[in-house]
């Protein structure tokens, strides 16, 4: 008998799209020692000794008797069935304080002018029953602990849920300018992280209880015992424990007799017809039907897309970080500039500052980390121009300064960046100088006020917007290479051009070609492309080789040429 007894007593979770109202369970409560036993072994004797009359089998065999050694129910979600404690308490209508209780008064004396109730030991506890939070912890883990064979020890996350404390939402008024509490904790403890980091998800609960008195002693609060405890949540989890089993389960009470009860779990839910279940599965792909219908009709089956040659270039940027300053209290002030046939929305804002960021040592580097998101959106009118022309796309400008402890700035560095051609990510690092004035004078003003030379114009860090000739001379003019900053940028076109490609199963080109009369170009500004990585990468080349070795080729470059 020893081997049948079910020793598992953890937690089933169950996921239902059913309504949880629905959900049935049957209870069988049974006893198994001491009197039933008695009682077992004394019928024996009866059936042995029947023909010779020395005992009657029907005073072993009463109705009576029978309902305190075993009871079968069926029990539904939240279905209250009154315990003998709660039938003698409900009758005094004195004891009633809330509607609940006058509520419970009314069907206790409607149950006793009935034939009575219909449950013997098993009763329940809903979600709404005063009992169900005024339950101690204590007796349910024990009660379940007793369902065991072996003890179980609670896991690591139920000891930090034992002492939890539910947050209580306090209504402030808004023209409260103290806050009670702060609202950053820098140092946690350990009972503040056991107490407030907890999610509290709305759910309810009911319990299945019994009554595991003596018979004649039914009523008595010490001998109340949790049998089942059932929690569901709105979106249709259902938590038993102790799970539904086919070997019942042992339940030993306190006590000085230490009787044992054999509890067994039984889910007997209607189970739906195919006939029902294809109705309700066509009814919710109705439903899905017609909520997506009803949201196309709000947001529509096509994208807002722009007039006929107009192509829509929208960036969404992030200045990453900046490195290789002299200084610390790193902030930027960028702004955008756009060319000829560009336009931008009236309310688009063109520049921006960052926050002032302090820099963090990495590898040999003092690197100042930004993350500064910003975003702009332009549009370019095609017009019909020469050929020889190359169109131009819109420029970021930004200065690097430094702030030091008496508010005052200095100009880092210079740099600027250039929208990329082709949509997609992109990360771009833009290497800065800065305007230098020799002498030692100028190196005190710097460090001591923060004077230092500054460009009038951003737009000299390329080539000058107001510049009409066809050089642009900067001998004499000084500089000093500083840093670098580093861009990530998501780019967006779109035109009317590329659906008509897509549709018409056309080779996807540059975006001046499905522009209309841009192909030499768009082939001009991809030959630009090229040489740039070109050049960058023989830069870069030229650095990592020895300074010896440089100037003999040089000296060698010069000799060839003469």
């Amino acid at each position: 008998m020893a081997d049948s007894w079910n020793t598992d007593t953890g937690e089933a979770v169950y996921r239902s799209r059913d309504a949880v109202k629905n959900l049935r369970i049957r209870v069988r409560l049974e006893r198994v020692t001491s009197t039933a036993a008695l009682s077992k072994h004394l019928q024996q004797q009866v059936l042995s000794q029947q023909d010779r009359g020395a005992i009657e089998l029907e005073t072993l065999t009463s109705q009576g008797h029978t309902a305190d050694n075993e009871e079968e129910l069926e029990v539904g979600w939240q279905e209250k069935l009154f315990s003998q404690y709660e039938m003698e308490l409900f009758q005094n209508e004195a004891t009633c304080q809330t509607p609940l209780d006058r509520q419970y008064h009314a069907e206790v004396k409607a149950l006793n002018k009935a034939k009575g109730r219909r449950n013997h030991r098993i009763f329940t506890y809903t979600d709404h029953d005063r009992y169900t939070s005024c339950l101690p912890l204590h007796q349910l883990q024990t009660s379940t602990d007793l369902l065991t064979t072996t003890k179980s020890s609670p896991t690591f996350l139920a000891e930090r849920m034992a002492s939890v404390r539910h947050r209580r939402q306090e209504r402030r008024t808004m023209d409260c300018s103290v806050p009670k509490s702060k609202i950053v904790n820098w140092e946690p403890t350990a009972e503040f992280v056991k107490s407030s980091h907890v999610v509290n998800n709305a759910m309810q609960t009911m319990h299945i209880m019994g009554d595991m008195a003596p018979p004649g002693r039914l009523g008595q609060k010490e001998n109340e015992y949790l049998l089942v405890t059932i929690k569901t949540d709105g979106s249709g989890t259902v938590i038993v424990k102790p799970d539904f089993n086919k070997e019942p389960y042992r339940i030993v009470t306190a006590g000085e007799k230490r009787e044992v009860w054999r509890l067994t779990l039984e889910n007997v839910c209607t189970t739906m017809q195919p006939e029902e279940k294809e109705r309700e599965q066509n009814m919710y792909k109705d439903l899905y039907i017609r909520h997506k219908e009803y949201l196309n009709s709000l947001v529509g089956q096509d994208f807002e897309m722009p007039p006929i040659g107009i192509l829509r270039y929208l960036m969404n940027g992030e200045i990453v970080s900046a490195k290789g300053f002299e200084y610390d209290n790193l902030y930027i002030h960028f702004f955008m500039e756009l060319p000829n046939n560009w336009s931008s929305l009236p309310l688009q804002s063109l520049s921006g500052v960052t926050q002032t960021c302090r820099a963090k040592t990495l590898g040999k580097e003092n690197v100042a980390f930004f993350s500064y998101p910003f975003s702009f959106e332009a549009f370019y009118m095609c017009e019909k121009e020469s050929e020889e022309s190359i169109p131009q796309w819109p420029v970021i400008y930004f200065k690097v300064l430094s702030l030091d402890s008496w508010q005052r700035f200095r100009t880092e560095g210079y740099g600027y960046l250039l929208f990329p051609a082709m949509p997609g990510r992109h990360t771009v690092t833009c290497h800065t100088w800065r305007p230098l004035q020799t002498g030692t004078v100028s190196a005190l003003r710097r460090f001591f006020i923060g004077g230092s030379p500054e460009l009038e114009d951003h737009s000299y860090v390329r080539i000058p917007g107001t510049f009409k000739g066809e050089r642009l001379s900067r001998f004499g003019f000084c500089t000093e290479t500083t840093g670098s900053v580093t861009f990530n940028l998501h780019c967006v076109q779109q035109a009317r051009a590329f659906v008509d490609a897509t549709m018409l199963k056309k080779r996807r080109q540059k975006v001046f070609d499905q522009l209309g009369g841009f192909s030499q170009q768009g082939a001009v500004c991809t030959i630009l492309e090229a040489f740039q990585r070109a050049r960058k990468k023989m830069q870069e080349a030229r650095e990592s080789l020895p300074r010896d070795l440089v100037h003999a080729t040089s000296q060698l470059q010069v000799e060839s040429s003469a």
